[in-house]
């Protein structure tokens, strides 16, 4: 695609906002959906005790703002962003003070397990048949319900705000901050709570109640397309439209243009997310998979099936910052070639415990196959393997709720390792496809935020922002993919 100059008379980008787990991003793209520039800070993460992960929310809103502006001098000022569209990491939670506008304490990560015991009490009388019910999901202290549960009963500072306190997603912490006091979540990342009916898309009363959450602490639900607010002039010189929001992983599903009943993708990133469009009704798994909201426009929901692998490219940065094995996540595919195979060694990556399809909050990880012959490549490879290893048994669990794919499309920063497309392809047997831009995640919000803006009518339409896609097929003999599942099912079981 020929790119114009971003300094062009008359041409006006689209700003993106990507706040993930381990940095925010601030990304420009122009209406053929070419990525023109990015701006990226790293986040801190904290674990203050085993299964305990938090983020700065002060850190989240300073280091995005910064980013964005960058995007915004590099742009050549406020009045050549169209619109602003926003992605997120979904589930982790943030409290602040609506009059200062101040985080109360830290945000509560997707990835923290400090619930798991309340989940375990909440299942043990009775209470997941009305949670699947209503909102789709699975009891697990993955969500925010049990999280904010968790604050209000444990933070006295947030306790003592009263009507002053609010909570929202990351989204809707960032959407406050830029508009000056706007409390709104869009029903892609309400959906990730344990709160939102599937159905209605409006806060459930019975699921409010269950948790023991205040209704009034929550934001409003919003399309995820349309002018949602405007930023405050003095942030960027002058307001732009917010007019995008979407949780990261549906935002990734748009990305791919995966908006065909059926289609599927994966986002390879801290961890891994598959999601297969079922179209404009909910679907309730019976393997454990999760009913979410794919997006919203024009007040008509679309929906997907998503099975959550929690440990993926963490495993990843786990072998370069605590075992220190490799010095940059890039060795891992030099050192996986490097070698024949694993030599037996099998990891099961439960360093967050196990999400879908098998939703083991207790488990923990486990390295084994282990001789005097493993050296840093044999363990290297076999942290990759265990990537593939998840996605067969969440492809399984897909197709017996009758969500067969017939090929896998890939992205996030992971996916840009040749070695783990062809892994995937060899282990699930079947076309892998990776756009040559694996940022699909922020292509998907510029596309809402052109939506919002009326650049499309649809998302169909917002399809041409999508680009050209590589392909890997099956190369692996059926002898080794069973070897390999073999001993991953011996140790997962």
């Amino acid at each position: 695609m020929a790119m114009k100059g971003a300094d062009e008379v008359g041409e006006r980008l689209f700003l993106v906002l990507d706040a993930g787990t381990t940095s925010t991003r601030a990304m420009l793209y122009d209406d053929g959906g070419g990525r023109r520039a990015m701006s990226r800070a790293e986040l801190t993460q904290y674990y203050p005790a085993p299964g305990w992960v938090e983020h700065d929310a002060a850190e989240i809103r300073d280091r995005s703002i910064d980013c964005a502006r960058a995007m915004v001098q590099h742009a050549g000022g406020a009045d050549r962003i169209a619109a602003i569209g926003i992605t997120n990491q979904r589930e982790t939670i943030v409290a602040w003070d609506r009059s200062s506008g101040e985080p109360v304490g830290r945000a509560i990560v997707w990835q923290d397990r400090r619930t798991a015991s309340r989940c375990e009490e909440l299942r043990a009388a009775g209470h997941q048949p009305l949670v699947t019910a209503r909102s789709g999901l699975v009891l697990d202290p993955y969500f925010s319900a049990t999280k904010i549960g968790w604050l209000l009963a444990n933070n006295p500072e947030a306790r003592a705000l009263g009507p002053r306190l609010a909570v929202g997603t990351v989204e809707s912490w960032l959407v406050w901050t830029l508009t000056g006091g706007l409390h709104i979540s869009d029903a892609s990342n309400a959906s990730r709570t344990m709160l939102m009916n599937l159905e209605s898309g409006q806060w459930d009363d019975d699921l409010l109640t269950l948790f023991d959450i205040p209704h009034a602490m929550l934001p409003e639900i919003v399309d995820s397309a349309g002018e949602i607010g405007k930023t405050r002039a003095a942030i960027f010189g002058r307001p732009i439209p917010i007019c995008g929001l979407v949780g990261d992983q549906q935002g990734a599903m748009i990305g791919q243009a995966c908006l065909a009943e059926g289609a599927a993708k994966a986002t390879l990133g801290t961890g891994a997310f598959v999601l297969c469009h079922t179209g404009d009704r909910p679907v309730r798994s019976a393997n454990r998979l999760l009913g979410t909201v794919l997006a919203q426009v024009g007040g008509r929901r679309s929906y997907a099936l998503e099975g959550s692998i929690f440990v993926a490219g963490s495993l990843v940065q786990w072998l370069r910052d605590k075992l220190g094995i490799i010095r940059d996540a890039s060795e891992t595919e030099v050192l996986a070639r490097s070698v024949a195979s694993s030599g037996g060694v099998t990891i099961i990556p439960a360093l967050s415990g196990l999400g879908a399809p098998y939703w083991r909050p207790e488990a923990r990880g486990i390295i084994a196959g282990l001789t005097h012959a493993t050296g840093r490549a044999e363990i290297a490879r076999a942290a990759l393997q265990s990537i593939a290893h998840q996605l067969h048994d969440l492809k399984s669990a897909f197709a017996g709720d009758g969500c067969h794919w017939n090929r896998l499309r890939i992205d996030g920063g992971m996916s840009a390792n040749d070695w783990v497309a062809q892994d995937i392809a060899d282990i699930l047997d079947l076309r892998v496809e990776r756009p040559h831009d694996v940022e699909t995640t922020a292509r998907g919000a510029a596309m809402l935020a052109a939506i919002g803006i009326g650049r499309f009518a649809s998302l169909t339409e917002a399809t041409e922002m999508c680009g050209d896609v590589d392909r890997f097929d099956r190369a692996m003999g059926s002898e080794g993919r069973c070897e390999r599942l073999g001993d991953w099912h011996g140790l997962v079981a």
